[in-house]
């Protein structure tokens, strides 16, 4: 448990303390954008096979916090289902949000845009808050938890960089758009119009998903279903 704590403080601080603050900046500054963001990844990979490894050795060993019927499985495919569906569409879909594609600020709002402009960070938010509601012990929360929370401080400091470095383009992309899932359409700001996903992406994120229903017991030594 020390190992998997120490490995989630790691994890969050080097995008709270790094990545969205202005050391990015002076990072930059010292290496250069492209050395920097090579870093940066090579560095994010490494703490999240670590903390990977350590919630592996650490499961079992704290206590249980909460319990679920098995039955919550199927609701679990559910939530899994749709988090697929805002990481693989949202990552198949041209957003400035979204790693060098800033330039994508001055095209039309469509499809998975008119729901999130984050759709691949609140994927994940679903995803931990999935995982969380079936695994309640302590390994699990502190987990899940921390990709939960970051998943959610990383749409607030990706609008804030975005904005600082594309000014009014992206006022303006902001305006017509919402952080929350579908604030804009219920707040009239955007159409709900399923049809622009893509019948590709979407075929995509199904597969995906199958592909984890189907392989999360061989992979992760525990089935996805009841």
């Amino acid at each position: 448990m020390p190992m998997l704590l120490a490995a989630a403080a790691v994890f969050v601080l080097i995008h709270l303390a790094i990545s969205g603050t202005r050391l990015r900046g002076v990072l930059v500054g010292v290496v250069g954008e492209p050395a920097y963001m090579g870093l940066f990844s090579l560095a994010s990979i490494g703490v999240i096979v670590w903390l990977g490894m350590a919630y592996g050795a650490a499961r079992g060993t704290g206590p249980v916090l909460w319990t679920v019927p098995d039955a919550a499985r199927w609701l679990q495919a559910g939530l899994q289902f749709i988090a697929l569906l805002f990481v693989v569409v949202g990552l198949l879909t041209p957003n400035p949000t979204s790693v060098k594609q800033e330039g994508a600020v001055d095209r039309p709002v469509t499809g998975m845009l008119r729901i999130t402009r984050h759709p691949f960070l609140w994927g994940v938010t679903i995803w931990a808050a999935g995982h969380l509601l079936l695994n309640g012990d302590a390994p699990s929360l502190v987990l899940f938890g921390s990709m939960a929370v970051l998943g959610v401080y990383g749409t607030l400091s990706i609008d804030a960089k975005r904005r600082a470095a594309l000014g009014e383009p992206y006022e303006a992309f902001m305006a017509k758009t919402a952080n929350i899932p579908f604030a804009a359409i219920v707040q009239g700001r955007q159409p709900l119009r399923i049809l622009e996903l893509g019948w590709w992406r979407l075929l995509a994120a199904v597969a995906v998903w199958a592909a984890l229903l189907w392989g999360h017991g061989m992979i992760f030594g525990v089935s996805a279903l009841p």
